[in-house]
């Protein structure tokens, strides 16, 4: 596949850290509480990439999908190794924010996490290596 990303992206960053990995792109956010399982894999049978692994993969999503536990479930999925290497959305979201910054705080690891503009997000394609980096509050997204 040739990369999409002609250029690096700049967006937003929201959690430190720095990633390369092959784009999950979804084309339906997920919550990390009941729609994404134990080893990692997006259990909620009625998204659209059922059964889709998000471990070790940059995660690409327009937003979140609530419950307020899915805090708890990104910060136990990045303890165990099983988290995306990065997250990438079009809008902040405080719940998958929060999971990535206990996990920092309290094991060391850190996920990277960017807002890109919605203009940028439709340059992403499904399958394509990106890396993830930070320069204070920018973060950089560059094909790979």
């Amino acid at each position: 596949m040739s990369p999409t990303i002609d250029s690096v992206i700049t967006g937003t960053r929201i959690t430190s850290g720095e990633a390369t990995a092959a784009v999950l792109k979804l084309d339906a956010p997920v919550s990390f509480w009941g729609g994404i399982g134990p080893e990692g894999t997006i259990i909620d049978v009625h998204h659209p990439q059922h059964g889709a692994t998000v471990t070790g993969r940059v995660l690409v999503m327009r937003t979140g999908r609530g419950s307020s536990s899915g805090t708890y479930v990104l910060a136990e999925l990045i303890r165990l190794g099983l988290a995306p290497a990065g997250i990438i959305l079009t809008e902040p979201d405080g719940i998958i924010a929060t999971g990535a910054l206990v996990a920092a705080e309290l094991y060391g690891t850190q996920v990277p996490i960017a807002v890109v503009s919605a203009g940028d997000y439709d340059r992403i394609e499904d399958g394509e290596s990106v890396t993830i980096t930070m320069d204070g509050d920018t973060a950089f997204i560059a094909s790979q």
